[in-house]
């Protein structure tokens, strides 16, 4: 069944330890004109307004750095994902960095609260930190732990104070649900790069992980029903798409964490296309686009614009 599209543009990237993926998804627009593709004319495209300024002036939140921004990015998104959704209609979120995904989340959940939501988080990190336990204090490193109203207290190294505390249960709260999703409804692909304080909360959650070299070993294609069949209780899901979940020798160095050893573009455009085939998919994120990093020009956008273009083809047959 065709669906009707809308492409959600977040250029916030507030959450991110470097600069520049708040043009990721302008860049992936410029390939998409330069290979005169029409999906961004043929499409509803909608804007966020964004909270960059926030960039421009100092942080006191050591441990989570410019959560009051991300509380007003969480509520954005809330409104806009599930008012998209309540209108029958697809959101392909196009974000900035990553740590916006767990305000997509909530959207998704305010639209329908009484379904169950699986996640497909395609990263090479597990972005599963909390003010508790992060080292760095960036947030993009925490929306899963947001979502699943996590703060991993058994693996504490930051003494977190008390206002940061209140706007983390705020983010958590997001939504009027919290937990918005179970440990058992997450699945990761071709995460490689994380600290001890995200392996023992992993373990402690038995979230299931599908790594790169199972994928090339059984193919995409035996993959797939062994992710369905993980998910099948759930009745909805939502994939995040993060560039860095590819190799960086095969695409370029064109996102903020680039990790060696990821997927082949050919790989997760595969993934990504089976996933938009299932009907139980409602919400599609791709995010860490990051031209100013790029030293291909703008050969990750390039590589992402096909995906993303090869996703709304599927979703609109």
């Amino acid at each position: 069944m065709s669906k009707n599209v809308i492409f959600l543009i977040n250029k916030s990237e507030i959450t991110a330890g470097t600069r520049g993926a708040s043009l990721g998804p302008e860049a992936i627009i410029a390939a998409a004109r330069k290979n005169e593709s029409p999906i961004f004319g043929e499409n509803e495209v909608q804007q966020l307004q964004n909270v960059n300024y926030f960039l421009d002036q100092s942080t006191s939140f050591r441990f989570a750095k410019r959560i009051d921004g991300l509380v007003s990015v969480y509520k954005e998104l809330n409104s806009s994902v599930s008012g998209i959704l309540n209108n029958h209609s697809f959101p392909i979120v196009l974000a900035a960095d990553h740590g916006s995904a767990g305000g997509t989340i909530a959207g998704i959940k305010t639209a329908f609260p009484q379904k169950r939501l699986g996640v497909i988080w395609i990263d090479a990190h597990a972005d599963i930190h909390t003010p508790y336990t992060t080292p760095s204090g960036n947030m993009h490193g925490m929306p899963l732990a947001t979502a699943l109203n996590e703060d991993n207290i058994e693996c504490k190294r930051n003494d977190v104070d008390a206002e940061t505390i209140s706007l983390w249960n705020q983010l958590k709260s997001i939504g009027n649900s919290a937990p918005k999703i179970k440990p058992e409804d997450i699945v990761y692909i071709a995460v490689r790069d994380t600290e001890d304080q995200e392996n023992r909360i992993l373990d402690r959650l038995g979230i299931q992980k599908i790594d790169v070299a199972e994928i090339r070993q059984k193919s995409v294609q035996a993959m797939m029903p062994i992710i369905e069949e993980k998910l099948k209780d759930c009745d909805i899901i939502y994939v995040s798409f993060d560039v860095d979940s590819m190799d960086p020798d095969l695409t370029s160095y064109g996102t903020g964490t680039p990790v060696k050893n990821g997927l082949k573009p050919e790989e997760a455009k595969e993934i990504l296309i089976s996933l938009a085939n299932n009907p139980k998919t409602v919400c599609i994120e791709v995010v860490e686009v990051n031209p100013c990093l790029d030293e291909k020009e703008n050969k990750m956008a390039e590589i992402t614009f096909d995906i993303v273009e090869e996703i709304t083809k599927t979703l609109k047959k």
